[in-house]
């Protein structure tokens, strides 16, 4: 499978839609994932949500014909697939035993800046516009993943140190796998992933099945996520890894939208600033990779 270019939407532009389109699905699924995780164990979700990963993955790359990647690839695909395991139960625990309000920010900023940083290193500064950008989509996953009312509770920020430098570093990996392939290294991310969940499971003999009303949510979290992995890819072989990553990073925008449209729940100030910020973000960001 070649990846598509950006010559259709304009230069640079596809690493913006690409970025978006991964944050809407990703953000999405974060939002499934939190309502199955409440009628669900969180390890029987996320273990049902890698395995179907693993079939999606295999089957597209069967019938888009992608080549096998190289030894190469399959090293730092597995080395990806389980490190974003690190940084997905990180966050589960921070979320579980601390703080909201502090665990899911310094996830979102520190998963987003350590791809900034290498894409920087690899590649130089960006434009002047996209690095203002840039620093307006971290303030945004700030305020719009800010929670109140968690008074007396540990504020959990050393989960949520571990889950961005997971997440973090997966970001990065996925940015050094070759244009041209997705859903071959995506198999194998999920094939790693899935064996530490497992691993997890029996090791620890932690409850796991999943309540058969809830299997359809599950399973459209698996669509999800596996839609934001393969969009993330497409966005790092379309442009600049700091602007794939720091577009991606935008999910909890989705997340937010869809708990105020389909839950009720109301956007504080802190949201409405943050999605505003997000807007402003993302304009600067396109204006400026266009000109690449």
């Amino acid at each position: 499978m070649v990846a598509p270019t950006a010559e259709p939407f304009g230069p640079g532009s596809a690493v913006v839609l690409f970025g978006l389109a991964s944050a809407v699905a990703w953000g999405a699924g974060d939002f499934g994932g939190g309502w199955a995780s409440r009628r669900a164990p969180v390890l029987g979700v996320s273990l049902l949500v890698q395995l179907l990963g693993v079939g999606l993955a295999g089957g597209l790359a069967i019938l888009s014909r992608e080549s096998i990647p190289e030894t190469r690839s399959i090293a730092i695909a597995v080395a990806a697939g389980i490190v974003v395991v690190v940084g997905i139960l990180g966050l589960y625990q921070g979320l579980a035993v601390g703080r909201m309000g502090v665990v899911a920010p310094v996830t979102g900023v520190i998963a987003a800046t350590l791809p900034v940083v290498a894409g920087i290193a690899m590649a130089g500064p960006p434009a002047t516009s996209v690095l203002v950008g840039i620093i307006l989509a971290l303030v945004a996953v700030v305020l719009v993943s800010r929670v109140q009312g968690e008074d007396g509770r540990p504020s959990g920020i050393e989960y949520g140190i571990v889950a961005g430098i997971g997440i973090g570093i997966f970001n990065i990996l996925a940015g050094l796998l070759p244009d041209g392939q997705v859903f071959g290294p995506l198999f194998f991310v999920k094939i790693a992933a899935t064996g530490v969940m497992v691993a997890i499971v029996v090791l620890g003999r932690s409850a796991w099945r999943v309540p058969r009303a809830t299997l359809p949510i599950v399973l459209a979290v698996g669509v999800f996520d596996m839609c934001g992995n393969a969009l993330y890819l497409l966005a790092t072989q379309a442009g600049r890894l700091d602007v794939a990553a720091t577009l991606s990073s935008l999910y909890p925008v989705t997340t937010i939208l869809l708990a105020v449209a389909l839950l009720g729940e109301r956007v504080t100030r802190f949201h409405a600033v943050g999605i505003a910020a997000a807007v402003a973000a993302v304009v600067l960001i396109g204006a400026g990779s266009s000109g690449a």
